[in-house]
């Protein structure tokens, strides 16, 4: 099964649309996506993000709404394990 997981755009860098990059805080967990498929991110939005790539833009109730399903199916168990971890 693919999953995409939704997380919150920190930092964008970039200006051509097919090269843009962002950092994304996934419940703390800072990955580097490619914003190449969702061109239109900004600064503080929500972005569904698949093996690197946002998807698309989400709003924040959407984000919050899979985060509360995958957290139900224990998908986010082992995200929450590498937060607490020093």
């Amino acid at each position: 099964m693919c999953l995409a997981v939704p997380g919150k755009v920190i930092e964008v860098e970039g200006d051509d649309p097919l090269l843009r990059s962002a950092r994304v805080s996934f419940s703390g967990v800072i990955k580097e996506v490619s914003l190449a498929c969702a061109p239109e991110a900004q600064l503080g939005d929500y972005v569904l993000v698949h093996v690197g790539l946002a998807i698309s833009v989400i709003d924040q109730q959407e984000a919050e709404e899979t985060f509360r399903y995958l957290k139900q199916m224990g998908e986010l168990d082992d995200l929450e394990e590498e937060t607490a971890s020093p």
